[in-house]
């Protein structure tokens, strides 16, 4: 099991090693970063304020909401498995955010390998959590209740 100050830790070196190829993007009032099935085309990282990230089964129950704050990677399972988004990620009015492509992401991942060992514990504690998440969830058979 990760130590949470191994994965703040792992997460705001990743955040400081792409921050200079951040875009800001602006959050004037509450902004959509990413959809949950949209096809990955970056990660986002929340410098302050908050974002609220949501799951919804093929049911269209909400299954998962959870609300993230300042140090935030948002989108990084997709962006690694080049898979679609898992999650919906919205920013709350006022927060800071900026926005590194897959690209640029991916070309950095590459070519530092102590960022792919930071990537990876960040990975793990999302794995870690999702399974704490479940586990306490109760099935009715056509989402979570």
């Amino acid at each position: 099991m990760l130590a949470t100050r191994s994965v703040t830790d792992a997460a705001r070196d990743l955040m400081h090693a792409v921050a200079r190829y951040a875009i800001p993007v602006a959050c004037d009032h509450d902004r959509i970063l990413f959809l949950q099935g949209d096809e990955p085309a970056g990660v986002y990282l929340l410098w302050s304020g908050h974002a609220a990230l949501s799951m919804t089964s093929i049911f269209g129950k909400v299954v998962l909401h959870v609300n993230v704050g300042p140090g935030s990677i948002l989108g990084l399972p997709g962006v690694v498995s080049n898979m679609p988004y898992s999650l919906t990620a919205v920013a709350e009015s006022g927060a800071e955010v900026g926005f590194v492509s897959s690209e640029y992401f991916s070309a950095m991942v590459y070519a530092d390998p102590s960022l792919s060992s930071r990537v990876l514990q960040l990975l793990a504690a999302e794995v870690q959590n999702a399974r704490t998440a479940i586990s306490s969830c109760h099935f009715d058979g056509y989402g979570i209740s």
